[in-house]
């Protein structure tokens, strides 16, 4: 049992992942919810719509400290709960990730297998990553049977759907009576003034960086591709000494095709560079990807915190700020959600 909140009206602002699940748990705890956005309701303006969506906690570790690995472990069991609670269902699976690399990348692969079993030693409720050879790559995906020798299985490792699950939780928070939807309408914390029985949850993103000056954004650029030849079960993932290609394949033979990861705030179309390097690295995967069609080709900045960690602080009595996802969004989120949440009753988080 949850205790019980100490107020009845909750204002978030941003309709993005965060904003969204936000204002579901409080409206499913009994507060009357107003969301707002600057956007529209297909979240055309949140990092969130872009994302691949993959819940993988050890993969991440490569980049990610042990406490978001940690975050991102429980993410995978709580994903499911949430998910049961929404009006439409949204693809969610935990075949694994695996990892491959050409003969010539072998060293850098080698570099991180070690990475892996050092944050293995870190966390270990992780379960075990295993070393697979081109026999073991076929029975996991026999669409690649014979074109890698070598490879990792991540087991229990996942993914949903991104742009399902912005959707399942747009008609849920539609559907209830004591949530009122605001689309194209900026508000800033200063905008309102919460009394006793309010609260204030600001999860905008880059939009809070005037009142959060460290936010940073980091531009991501990936490729939707229909891909019906292409028939991989799990999200895989190619080391390569400059950019790690992940290929994550979504229902009705869409895959999510991206790697760069730029420091920079702009916001404007994928370069040809980035293009080519993407679309030829899937090639290599897997040659049906010549045949694919480009579905869409996208850019967004992920908000990001000096430390890259993700951030939750009181700006102002009644005012809760949650940001600094960075690209572990939906690995992370649930985490985040219980833990406002339990900030919000004042329980220990």
């Amino acid at each position: 049992m949850h205790a019980p909140l100490p107020f009845d009206d909750a204002t978030v602002l941003g309709a993005g992942l965060m904003g969204r699940l936000m204002a579901l748990a409080l409206a499913q705890r009994g507060c009357r919810v107003a969301l707002y956005d600057a956007a529209g309701p297909e979240a055309d303006g949140a990092a969130a719509r872009v994302a691949a969506a993959m819940l993988a906690p050890l993969a991440e570790s490569a980049v990610a400290p042990a406490s978001v690995v940690r975050m991102g472990q429980y993410g995978l069991t709580r994903w499911p709960e949430l998910l049961a609670t929404l009006a439409a269902p949204v693809f969610f699976q935990r075949e694994g990730t695996l990892v491959l690399w050409h003969r010539q990348d072998a060293p850098e692969a080698a570099r991180f297998a070690g990475v892996l079993a050092r944050s293995a030693q870190q966390v270990p409720e992780l379960p075990a990553m295993q070393r697979i050879d081109a026999a073991g790559i076929a029975a996991l995906e026999p669409a690649l049977s014979g074109r890698f020798a070598q490879g990792l299985w991540l087991p229990g490792e996942g993914q949903l759907d991104n742009r399902a699950l912005l959707a399942a939780l747009l008609a849920t928070l539609q559907a209830l009576p004591n949530v009122q939807l605001h689309w194209h309408s900026p508000r800033a914390p200063a905008d309102f003034a919460p009394g006793a029985s309010e609260r204030v949850i600001d999860c905008r993103g880059l939009g809070a960086r005037p009142q959060w000056a460290a936010l940073r954004g980091v531009r991501g650029e990936v490729i939707r591709v229909h891909a019906p030849e292409v028939t991989l079960q799990r999200p895989t993932r190619l080391v390569h000494p400059r950019y790690p290609l992940y290929i994550a394949p979504k229902p009705d033979g869409v895959f999510v095709i991206g790697a760069t990861e730029i420091e920079s705030d702009d916001m404007s179309p994928a370069s040809v560079r980035s293009t080519l390097e993407l679309l030829s690295a899937a090639y290599s995967v897997h040659s049906g990807f010549a045949e694919a069609r480009i579905l869409e080709i996208a850019t967004q900045c992920r908000p990001t915190l000096p430390d890259n960690l993700p951030a939750i602080r009181w700006l102002q009595p009644r005012v809760l700020q949650v940001n600094g996802l960075y690209r572990h969004g939906f690995l992370i989120a649930p985490a985040l959600l219980d833990d406002a949440m339990a900030r919000l009753a004042h329980e220990r988080p």
